[in-house]
């Protein structure tokens, strides 16, 4: 999986990058196939906007599932933790979609044997 970082507006913290693509990765374990995601970052410079001036935009492309999760947070590491537990959530249905729930008993096994 392909990770990109685009910023806005905004200074990223220095472990930022090195988290991201920790997180995401994880995501490999649904088996969904995800080509590239794109992690933009982007900071409000209103003052008004106080505790959700940083939002963070997660947007997946390739052959796989288009997602895409959104969040606003006092930092840009808050913000992308909300972002990926969203992502994660839509994987997480996704790989739920696609297993095979087959409701054979043991009973009904054994009697056709």
């Amino acid at each position: 999986m392909k990770i990109l970082i685009h910023t806005r507006n905004a200074a990223l913290a220095e472990d930022f990058k090195q988290i991201a693509e920790e997180k995401l990765n994880s995501m490999e374990r649904f088996s969904v196939v995800i080509d590239r995601v794109e992690v933009e970052v982007l900071h409000e410079a209103n003052p008004h906007q106080g505790k959700h001036s940083h939002r963070v935009i997660l947007t997946s492309h390739g052959s796989g599932p288009l997602l895409r999760a959104e969040a606003a947070e006092f930092n840009d590491l808050a913000a992308f933790d909300a972002a990926i537990k969203t992502f994660a959530l839509q994987i997480r249905k996704i790989h739920e979609r696609t297993k095979d729930h087959d409701r054979t008993t043991l009973r009904k096994m054994k009697s056709e044997s």
